[in-house]
């Protein structure tokens, strides 16, 4: 089944993909769960179609309908696939949610050998881009990692105007396609609960070695509602001794990497700007919509500066741009993104309420010697204009203009 015309296109995607559809490169879209990956693969089906690709030498599964339960052992999926192809002409071959089939890894590696194909792959878990999927097919894929809505999409869903009414649904639910689509806010915080438990027991506890899923559970919720802060195993130990779970340093660095790999939460490293490398063990968590953030909330001191941050990270994750933390010898930048070979400098926070504010925002980048564009995004209604080079943007218009950034 085709995709049905009211549903939007995920353009920010599609137009990083289309490049590569009649390519050998294996496709891999990876995102966390019900983000629109299934959408978006049925979308390409639609666009490969409507360009030209006959539908009769297309090949779609998804391996999350009951239909196909039969090929979830490689072996089977090799045979079935083997039965509805073959070497007269290209194939284009879409699986949806492959990593439910084990080996699948030597399955695509035998495809994509032995006979002429295109090969888009879907999955809610890292796995697709490691191990022995990596092993096998080192420089032979090209992935693409896929968020709920954006505040952009969001809108164009909904039909509402890009203002800050929209904005503030947005940032209290979120851009699950389902929590959008739902009617009511009890309906959208039934959903986000169910999503949450389905991504814990199914992508986390059901793919990993998790020996007490009650402190998993527990540590998630520590990341999600703890968006945009400093990640420190001891920390995060300590505070679950608080609540009575025994749970060493090395184990929570475990459980962090079992919820990174679901792609519920990201994590970024720091870069020290001035030395040029990459920093370990100093690193931030964000959760991958504020939906689950509002689900799962503590009501922290600086609960709207984490929104804004968090917000303006998935923003810059979704546009493709590869994001660090920036270490300075002052202090700190919340974001150092890089693009087409291009960087810039960003920090963001709540409002820039009081001269104080401003001083503090603006001067973070004070001993930054290059030349790299510098902006400030805050959650103001009216851009305080340009100070020293340095350009402030309204949230509002950071992520409804994705030229606001050049680059």
């Amino acid at each position: 089944m085709l995709p049905d015309s009211s549903i939007i296109r995920r353009d920010f995607y599609l137009n990083k993909i289309s490049p590569f559809y009649h390519n050998e490169m294996i496709k891999v879209i990876t995102g966390v769960r019900r983000c629109g990956k299934s959408v978006l693969l049925r979308q390409i089906q639609q666009e490969l179609i409507e360009t030209g690709t006959p539908e009769s030498h297309i090949l779609y599964i998804s391996f999350e309908d009951y239909a196909y339960r039969n090929l979830l052992e490689g072996e089977k999926l090799y045979s079935y696939v083997l039965d509805h192809i073959d070497t007269s002409h290209t194939w284009y071959l879409l699986f949806d949610e492959i990593q439910h089939v084990k080996d699948f890894e030597r399955v695509i590696n035998s495809f994509r050998t032995t006979h002429q194909v295109s090969m888009f792959i879907t999955g809610s878990n890292s796995r697709l881009l490691s191990g022995e999927f990596a092993t096998h097919l080192a420089g032979r894929t090209v992935s693409f990692l896929m968020l709920p809505f954006t505040f952009r999409e969001f809108c164009m869903f909904t039909k509402k105007h890009t203002d800050r009414s929209s904005l503030e649904q947005y940032m209290r639910w979120g851009g699950f396609p389902l929590t959008v689509q739902a009617p009511t806010d009890e309906m959208k915080e039934a959903i986000l609960s169910n999503l949450y438990d389905s991504i814990v027991l199914k992508d986390i506890i059901g793919r990993h070695p998790v020996s007490s899923p009650h402190t998993l559970d527990r540590i998630l919720e520590y990341l999600v509602a703890s968006s945009s802060l400093t990640l420190s195993g001891n920390s995060i130990a300590r505070s679950m001794k608080d609540i009575h779970v025994n749970i060493t340093a090395p184990t929570v660095y475990d459980y962090i990497r079992f919820c990174t790999d679901s792609y519920v939460v990201s994590r970024i490293q720091r870069y020290d700007i001035r030395g040029k490398k990459v920093l370990s063990f100093e690193e931030k968590a964000y959760v991958v919509d504020l939906g689950l953030f509002h689900l799962k909330r503590n009501r922290a001191k600086d609960e709207f500066s984490l929104i804004t941050e968090t917000l303006v990270f998935n923003e810059l994750l979704a546009r493709g741009y590869q994001v660090f933390i920036g270490k300075t010898q002052k202090g700190k930048i919340d974001f150092i993104a890089k693009r087409n070979g291009k960087t810039c400098y960003i920090q963001a926070c709540y409002l820039l309420a009081s001269e104080e504010t401003i001083e503090r925002e603006f001067g973070a980048f004070d001993s930054i010697t290059d030349n790299y564009p510098k902006y400030v995004i805050s959650h103001d209604e009216i851009a305080i204009g340009e100070r020293e080079g340095i350009i402030h943007l309204p949230l509002l218009t950071f992520l409804s203009n994705e030229s606001a950034i050049p680059g």
